[in-house]
């Protein structure tokens, strides 16, 4: 094809003058005929996106608009769906022109109506819902099952063709598409950002991935700000911006910048820009993998500012309705009872004359159909969209496994173990599996991956154009999107952080869930590899950083979720991290947290100890109960690092002070087996959990984070002399200890407690009971002295071998 994307610098052409200018009239010459038919298309597209939010009858408007045809409930949002058909229209102007492998990531996901009529044309919809075919029928089917009790729901969603984007939630979707492309050398994301979207927090840090895209081995993104001026009620920021302080700011970011906005050839602006964008990243490309890399290239970027709600009602009531907020969502809000409305409405919908692009049959011409490539390259039809799934080479766990001769007494730290587990699926996945992280592998223990790989970043010449597994930003938005974009598009990833941190990312990760419930639920969607988080520098050792770094509710987020795609793991030592590990990055549909201390933990279980407890969840450890744990007075639960390791310190102090006491103790790792409410794949029935945490004794559960998780999950359950302990809020700068002291975590509060309910049927232990409970509280009482004298915790209570655990012997 011959350029026309020819960068020029004459003041005498259309549109803007400011940023990036190309030859829009040699454009308008040489693709007349294209740019004709994509306006007549777009006539089509904005009438369907129109009639999808008012029509439930007359959808071809065979007969004069009344009243009754229209819908009672009129839902959804016209002002960014022509602009969304003008982009998509472009996209496919482009991929048939040089023959594209290209994604259209919609971030203004309310415009559902244009992508669905896109999509109508385009055959896509139809390939995967027969009933929506090309014809009357079939556009009868669009329009009145938009936003209708079994049709399509007023936001783009995992069951529309080429998705890979939540539309509910505003700012996603350029670190999405960032994610997407990367090691896919030869895609191309066209990601619309609307202008009230990129008001958010995540979309102004994710114009920064273009420093974290390698060119050599990635694709490359086309971001349009589609700026359109309005939000809900009011003007956006960047549509109150001139086009000299917009490429101002995105020329700083890294870009370069070309605005359109030639409304007299919007569709010659567009095309030329368009075609401008892709020879840039061609030429980014080309000289990345000839061995003569860019530093720093600058990637091209697109200002498109069109009127909001435009080709709709121009004015409604002496207001003006198109190019202003009152067309955001329904501009005419009740034509039922106000006949102005009524009559602009009619007006409107009649204003497009589809009878002109409609057949003798009623079906769409063909002419218009013919703007849309073939089905190889179709964007609704692109497998990458939901690829066929690609297994995951695993590496050999044993080397990163842990051997011991005494139960309790090697102490590893579960994410070190982990980061050089990491290093070998690198090794082994060295084009599908990458890292995403705020900046906080090295302080989590997890560098070990930096001995099969480095980081990714252009910006800084001695990262620059060497790959690289790991990305590191401190943005959680741009790692979650990314990781999003990853995995959607058929990769595997891995997103590790500091707990308190994770929440950050909330409101993202529950959109994703619900784009992966929805996925589940339509037949012809493949399943795609799981989201995983490692959750380290937990509050329990954050007692340096204190209060602000205590904060767990990120599992207490996700187990609000649907059950049957949420895992939630507590491994206890190092080998069952491996194993969880090894487990959760080769899974498919799920959304998987792995929780796991950075520090130094004595390691429980061997091989196939811990493989057995993984596979199962939870378990009786039996050789640290009572007689293998047979009749029990009390259960002790550990569920955690720090709090297990608590447990485990009583019990063995009890052993030790309470001879005639019979203990039993459980380790849960995978909490989702106590789910009785939800229906959780994993969940034990009740014959399964009476079996481990009996019918009638009393269950102390020392759990890692928010008591109410678990409360939450046992709900309900037969055995209801559940107590559990666990985080609640109390948190400063202080000593390990007593954070658990202070949250009531601690081997004294679970031994006080275990007395207290033992003696209640035990005689042998009510003998001496309350002497034991007044020396525990005694113990607590010193320890609190200790720590304000010296600043640390005593040498007895911060061991972390279990061969160490003993009584104070205060000497001050």
């Amino acid at each position: 094809q011959a350029p026309i994307a020819q960068i020029i610098n004459n003041e005498n052409m259309p549109g803007s003058k400011v940023g990036t200018m190309v030859d829009t009239v040699k454009a308008r010459k040489d693709l007349n005929d294209d740019l004709n038919a994509l306006a007549k298309t777009r006539r089509m597209l904005n009438y369907l996106s129109a009639a999808q939010i008012y029509l439930k009858d007359n959808m071809l408007v065979k007969e004069k608009i009344t009243k009754e045809h229209l819908k009672e409930r009129l839902l959804g949002h016209w002002g960014t769906c022509p602009g969304l058909n003008l982009v998509y229209g472009h996209c496919n102007l482009l991929i048939k022109r040089f023959d594209l492998d290209m994604l259209l990531v919609v971030g203004p996901g309310h415009g559902a109506p244009a992508i669905l009529a896109n999509l109508f044309l385009e055959g896509s919809l139809g390939h995967f819902y027969p009933e929506y075919n090309n014809s009357r029928t079939g556009i009868e089917t669009l329009i009145r099952g938009f936003s209708w009790p079994g049709g399509f729901p007023s936001h783009i969603n995992s069951e529309l063709p080429g998705c890979i984007h939540e539309g509910g939630e505003l700012g996603y979707s350029l670190a999405v598409s960032f994610g997407a492309v990367m090691d896919k050398p030869d895609l191309i994301v066209t990601c619309i950002v609307g202008d009230g979207e990129a008001e958010t927090g995540p979309t102004a840090g994710a114009w920064h991935s273009i420093k974290y895209l390698d060119p050599k081995e990635s694709g490359a993104v086309i971001p349009i700000l589609h700026d359109n001026g309005f939000k809900i009620t009011s003007a956006t920021i960047f549509g109150a911006m001139s086009d000299e302080e917009l490429v101002s700011l995105f020329t700083g970011y890294g870009y370069q910048c070309r605005i359109v906005s030639d409304m007299d050839d919007i569709d010659a602006d567009l095309a030329a820009s368009m075609e401008w964008a892709l020879t840039e990243i061609r030429t980014i490309q080309k000289s990345a993998r000839s061995g003569k890399p860019i530093f720093k290239p600058k990637w091209p970027m697109i200002v498109l500012r069109t009127p909001k709600g435009w080709t709709g009602i121009k004015m409604m009531h002496g207001k003006k309705i198109e190019g202003n907020y009152l067309s955001h969502d329904i501009p005419a809000k009740d034509p039922f009872k106000d006949e102005e409305q009524f009559q602009a409405v009619s007006n409107w919908l009649t204003s497009y004359n589809i009878s002109e692009l409609l057949d003798e049959n009623d079906a769409i011409k063909k002419e218009l159909l013919d703007t849309y490539p073939s089905d190889k390259r179709k964007m609704g039809l692109n497998p990458l969209a939901s690829p066929k799934k690609i297994d995951l080479e695993m590496p050999d766990m044993k080397p990163f496994l842990t051997k011991f001769d005494s139960s309790g007494d090697t102490l590893v730290s579960p994410t070190e173990a982990g980061g050089k587990f990491l290093a070998a699926v690198v090794k082994s996945n060295p084009k599908s599996f990458r890292i995403f992280s705020p900046d906080e592998l090295e302080s989590n223990k997890l560098e070990g991956i930096f001995e099969e790989t480095h980081r990714n970043f252009q910006w800084v010449e001695e990262m620059a154009n060497r790959g690289g597994r790991v990305t590191e930003i401190l943005s959680e938005h741009s790692c979650q999107g990314w990781m999003q974009g990853y995995t959607l598009t058929g990769r595997y990833a891995i997103f590790p952080s500091y707990e308190t941190f994770l929440g950050i990312i909330t409101t993202m990760m529950i959109q994703y869930a619900k784009f992966i419930k929805m996925a589940n639920e339509t037949q012809w969607r493949n399943k795609q590899p799981s989201l995983n988080y490692i959750q380290t520098s937990t509050l329990w050792r954050q007692e340096h950083n204190g209060y602000s770094h205590q904060d767990p509710m990120f599992s207490n987020n996700l187990v609000n979720l649907k059950h049957q795609i949420i895992r939630i793991f507590y491994p206890p030592d190092s080998n069952t991290f491996v194993y969880t590990l090894a487990n959760c990055v080769k899974s498919v549909n799920r959304i998987n947290l792995i929780v796991g201390t950075k520090k130094e933990m004595p390691t429980f279980l061997n091989e196939e100890d811990a493989r057995a407890h993984c596979q199962a969840g939870i378990g009786i450890w039996k050789w640290l109960s009572t007689d293998d744990g047979k009749n029990p007075d009390v259960v002790l639960v550990g569920c955690g690092n720090e709090t297990n390791f608590e447990a485990v310190a009583a019990v063995h102090l009890l052993k030790k002070h309470a001879p005639e006491l019979r203990l039993r103790f459980v380790n849960v790792t995978d909490v989702m087996v106590l789910d009785n409410t939800r229906g959780h794949p994993n969940a034990l029935t009740d014959e399964g959990f009476e079996a481990i945490f009996t019918k009638d004794k009393p269950v102390i559960f020392n759990f890692h984070g928010y008591p109410s998780l678990i409360e939450q999950l046992v709900y309900g359950r037969r055995s209801r002399k559940f107590h559990v302990l666990g985080y609640i809020e109390e948190g400063t700068t202080t000593t390990p200890f007593d954070m658990m002291v202070r949250n009531k975590t601690s081997r004294y509060d679970i031994m006080i407690l275990a007395l207290t309910y033992a003696m209640r049927d035990n005689s042998d232990v009510a003998l001496y009971g309350n002497t034991l409970i007044a020396k525990y509280k005694a113990e607590m009482k010193r320890h609190g002295e200790y720590i304000r004298k010296f600043g640390k915790d005593p040498k007895h209570l911060a061991t972390g071998k279990v061969s160490e655990i003993e009584d104070g012997a205060w000497t001050f």
